[in-house]
Formats: structure tokens, C-alpha cells, sequence
């Protein structure tokens, strides 16, 4: 009895003192934060590239302003269509939701003109969607975004986004 005792003593220091190698110890010594507060314009697409790798709808929707509105072109039918923020919410909200994964890649700013409260930035991107593993579409384009920095917290945010992909 004593022995099984001291079995299960010595089996319960030895398994209290492992570290699971299936959940490693995150490291908190990076000093770049992965949310950027949005004061530069660099900020606002590390913030988008943020929403869309991690699916964070609270994180997209502060980068857009109230009145945004974005527009793509609908070669098909042969006209633009444009929608408000909340459509713009609901319609990527529901990919971040229908997809496995989405990797967006900024590319070269093409055209930047403006002044310290307003911007008009173009710039092209490479957008992969995995919706699943034989179900992988790729997006190349440009974006035309027009930016505009609130007095109040000096964020910029997005308030005209036209998607030029093809």
C-alpha cells in the first residue's frame, strides 16, 4: 500500500511539472503590435490586412466611416454598384464567415495625392480565397480608396473604396 502510494506521488510530480507540447507558451516579447492605432495611413491597411486574416468584423468596420460607400463594377451587366456600410458589413461579414481563409497582399501605392485630412490613395493587392481546399479563388486588382482623418481622434478611415478587380 505504501508503495502505491509513493507511485502515485512521484506520477503526479512528474506529470504537474510537464509542459504540454501541444499548447507552447505564446511569446509576448514582440514590441510591434498587430492592431495599429490608425493614425497613419500605413496603419489603415495593416488594420484591413488584420480583419481579413483574423475575420475581425469590429476591427473592419472602424476602419470605414459612417457615410462609406463602396462600388465595384459589374462586368456582366455592364454598370457600377455601389453600397452603403451596413451592405458592406453584411457582404463581408458573410465571407469572413463562408471562407476557411483569406490572405490579402498590399502592393505598390500606384497614386497618392491629398493633403493631412484627406487622401486618395490607389494601390494594387492580391486577394486568396479558400473557401475550401478545391475551392480557392484569387483576386488581383486595384483599390481606389479615399481616405479622410477625423479631427476628433485623428484616425484615418475609408469613406469611398472602388474595387477595380479582375
Amino acid at each position: 500500500m505504501k508503495k502505491n502510494i509513493i507511485i502515485y506521488f512521484l506520477f503526479l510530480v512528474l506529470f504537474s511539472s510537464c509542459e504540454n507540447i501541444f499548447a507552447p507558451k505564446i511569446d509576448n516579447s514582440t514590441s510591434t503590435p498587430i492592431i495599429s492605432d490608425q493614425t497613419t495611413i500605413d496603419g489603415v491597411f495593416q488594420n484591413f490586412k488584420y480583419s481579413y486574416t483574423f475575420k475581425d468584423t469590429s476591427v473592419y468596420s472602424n476602419l470605414l466611416t459612417d457615410d462609406f460607400i463602396f462600388t465595384y463594377r459589374d462586368y456582366a451587366l455592364g454598370y457600377d454598384v455601389s453600397w452603403d456600410k451596413p451592405t458592406e458589413l453584411k457582404t463581408t461579414g458573410g465571407l469572413f464567415q463562408n471562407s476557411q481563409k483569406l490572405e490579402i497582399i498590399w502592393n505598390n501605392i500606384i497614386l497618392q495625392t491629398g493633403d493631412s485630412l484627406n487622401q486618395k490613395i490607389k494601390r494594387s493587392f492580391n486577394l486568396t480565397i479558400t473557401f475550401n481546399p478545391s475551392n480557392v479563388v484569387r483576386l488581383n486588382g486595384f483599390a481606389d480608396m479615399s481616405l479622410i482623418k477625423n479631427t476628433n481622434d485623428s484616425k484615418w478611415r475609408i469613406y469611398k473604396w472602388k474595387d477595380e478587380s479582375f
